[in-house]
């Protein structure tokens, strides 16, 4: 699911970001521009993230939770993140 598909306040992990895996293989000169600086600003392999807010009427832009940090990202740039959904036990919610 990408990134711009999730549900708001959905738990959720960072699996790639436009298609290259995130972990990478060091390799940024294949990657564009955007998508090593959503690398840069944390949208790495395993990260959790959240939708938490909107644009004005659902539309751009969208407010991202990355770890501890929050960024506001265009739809375009949202869609360029796939993540996957974490469950979560009700033991560990608490």
């Amino acid at each position: 699911m990408k990134l711009v598909d999730l549900p708001r306040d959905v738990r959720a992990r960072v699996v790639t970001v436009h298609g290259v895996a995130v972990h990478g293989n060091g390799d940024d000169r294949s990657a564009d521009v955007v998508a090593r600086r959503l690398r840069e600003l944390g949208f790495v392999s395993g990260e959790p993230v959240r939708v938490s807010g909107f644009g004005p009427f659902g539309r751009d832009p969208l407010l991202v939770r990355i770890g501890t940090s929050s960024f506001a990202l265009r739809r375009s740039e949202a869609a360029r993140v796939e993540v996957e959904h974490v469950h979560v036990d009700v033991e560990q919610a608490s």
